[in-house]
């Protein structure tokens, strides 16, 4: 893969900063792409990844960035792919190969069809999950408070895997290479807990109260809201010919933590202990995994038969709350190009 002069990293939150320093940490030129300008052209980073890394460029331009850049990792919010995609499809060629971080439920297959829909074709589209817990902080400076210790990769195509993955596990050594897009994107612990978590302090995060998410969020009564949707996932996986692991274990092999039970799993997950609960119930958090994982989920799980009753009440129930229909405009199939597909078909294509 020819790098050219320059590594791309779009998107300045948390885990785009985090990504930028951890790649200039390796010794790569990373060209970062945001709309905020006003990022420093070096990162301080904090926590877990410690120390000061230069950027190559800081630009809003994504025309100067892919210009110098055959490597783009998008490291937005997945709500905002297809501005993303629109953004940067006139500057894409066959060359360039971009890399979702934190892509969800199916986001390769996803963004892949935003780019057909602009017109490009043959720009291979890969995808991992987040790798940093990390909070921006000022115009120069990224919290990593913990990183990931193992995660998954798939992508678009089969194809797209085999031609990037030893690229991305030489610069991520965590990283193993999934069966299926959809086995990567269900084995994400945020996914399963976020909504379950939320739904279960909803009158404190409306109220913008304090509370740790994780270490003050559950009990031992409401924990099993976090089980079903872990069961529901895990029964979605295997008729799609992925296998999860048990969340104790993805925590384990996240951060290490106990594996007694899933709630001692995520008491004792040291990046979790300070994590504030979202102070809105419209949080990124939650919209982002209503959209873009347990909506695909669902309609593949219809789709293949398999009930999924949890995961139906949690989009109900944020739907109402939020006054929107998660189901319509969440990534259904149609925005993979699946509506017209049946089960065997889909598990064909993947």
């Amino acid at each position: 893969m020819v790098t050219l002069n320059g590594i791309g990293v779009v998107g300045a939150g948390g885990e785009g900063r985090a990504l930028a320093a951890y790649l200039a940490s390796r010794g790569l030129p990373v060209h970062l792409c945001t709309r905020d300008t006003r990022v420093a052209s070096t990162l301080n980073a904090r926590g877990h990844l410690k120390g000061e890394f230069p950027l190559s460029l800081v630009t809003n331009d994504p025309a100067e960035l892919l210009a110098c850049c055959r490597v783009v990792f998008i490291a937005t919010v997945t709500t905002a792919y297809p501005e993303v995609a629109a953004k940067l499809a006139p500057h894409l060629t066959p060359d360039h190969v971009v890399v979702l971080f934190s892509s969800k439920l199916c986001g390769s297959v996803e963004f892949s069809c935003l780019l057909r829909q602009s017109g490009v074709t043959g720009v291979d589209v890969v995808e991992t999950d987040a790798l940093f817990a990390a909070r921006p902080d000022g115009d120069d400076s990224v919290d990593v408070l913990g990183m990931k210790g193992w995660n998954l990769i798939s992508g678009a195509t089969p194809g797209a895997v085999d031609r990037h993955a030893d690229m991305l596990i030489e610069w991520f050594p965590m990283l193993e290479r999934a069966r299926n897009p959809i086995e990567r994107g269900l084995t994400d612990f945020g996914a399963v807990a976020h909504v379950p978590i939320a739904l279960a302090n909803l009158g404190t995060i409306d109220r913008a109260e304090d509370l740790l998410f994780y270490a003050e969020g559950l009990s031992e009564r409401t924990v099993v809201l976090l089980e079903q949707v872990e069961r529901e996932f895990g029964a979605v996986a295997a008729v799609y010919g992925a296998r999860l692991l048990p969340m104790t274990e993805v925590l384990d092999r996240y951060y290490g933590c106990t594996t007694t039970s899933l709630l001692d799993a995520i008491r004792s997950v040291e990046p979790y202990k300070a994590i504030q609960a979202p102070q809105s119930l419209d949080h990124r958090f939650l919209r982002e995994d209503i959209s873009s994982t347990l909506v695909p989920l669902q309609a593949l799980a219809a789709r293949a038969g398999v009930a999924t009753p949890m995961v139906d009440a949690a989009i109900t129930i944020k739907s109402a709350i939020g006054r929107a229909d998660y189901a319509a405009s969440g990534r259904t199939l149609a925005r993979l190009d699946w509506e017209a597909l049946t089960h065997k078909e889909i598990l064909s294509r993947i």
